[in-house]
């Protein structure tokens, strides 16, 4: 049996302060989580120092594998690049050995051609920002029909032409993966793996989002289950990070014991 290495995304207890989460996920046995620069009343929003995440990561033996996210990365202007810089910058402070690159998602600049061009230039603008701070670009692709960078396909063609394979990995999000109705996995170049499980037997695929995004576990329909087997059979060696977005799993009283029932099923079926 192939063992499933787990992560935990701050959006998996967005509610508890970092030290906290910290403590749950080594509570858990894992050993990597993601950092998130989105909750508003916690770290990275509150101001909080990147050396004081580095240092709360060191006490708990945790590695920081991302800064979840850099919104809008194929948008690339003046304000793009600074807020890239500073998100580096914060990355290479706490020690975060990468930073999440997230699409446009509203429905503009999807058209055939400009949503490759664009993705190009930010790709070539962001990969010597990156390289010079040692941080790996996670691409992102979205699976929602409004967002200009559906196809992981479309992604890892960009970053072969551009030879940048060493700067940029690809996120394999389960949820993203269904939504997009992609059949093809890039393992070699997948980077992190983003899962959680949709249990609403009434919401039709399309209408998916991410409020929709709890644990998973026997009523899952996006097969996370065979998603993560696939994956690891094909050779994937990365960490496979929990990011459930659904509000009925931030108001859970017993984090621990919902992520644990969680990893104990998935590692049953793989």
């Amino acid at each position: 049996m192939t063992s499933i290495r787990f992560a935990l995304n701050h959006m998996a207890a967005p509610s508890l302060a970092i030290d906290d989460f910290f403590a749950l996920t080594k509570s858990l046995g894992i050993d990597s989580v993601e950092i998130r620069n989105d909750l508003s009343g916690n770290a990275i929003l509150d101001g909080t120092k990147p050396e004081a995440i580095k240092q709360a990561a060191d006490r708990h033996g945790l590695t920081i594998i991302s800064i979840n996210a850099l919104q809008r990365f194929n948008e690339w202007n003046e304000a793009r690049a600074r807020e890239a810089q500073e998100l580096i910058d914060y990355a290479s402070a706490c020690s975060a050995k990468a930073l999440v690159l997230v699409p446009k998602n509203d429905g503009t600049g999807c058209a055939d051609g400009e949503r490759q061009a664009n993705l190009r230039q930010s790709l070539t603008a962001l990969k010597p920002m990156l390289d010079k701070a040692g941080i790996i670009g996670l691409v992102e692709p979205l699976g929602f029909e409004i967002c200009s960078l559906r196809s992981k396909t479309e992604a890892a063609e960009a970053i072969k032409e551009l030879g940048a394979q060493s700067t940029f990995k690809l996120v394999h999000d389960t949820f993203h993966h269904h939504l997009a109705g992609e059949a093809a996995t890039f393992p070699e170049l997948a980077g992190l793996v983003h899962i959680s499980g949709v249990t609403d037997p009434a919401v039709s695929v399309a209408d998916m989002r991410d409020s929709h995004r709890v644990l998973v576990d026997g009523d899952d329909r996006l097969d996370n289950a065979g998603q993560i087997k696939a994956l690891l059979q094909a050779g994937y060696k990365g960490p496979f990070s929990f990011e459930p977005f659904a509000a009925e799993v931030h108001a859970v009283k017993d984090p621990a014991g919902a992520l644990r029932a969680s990893m104990d099923y998935l590692s049953a079926r793989v």
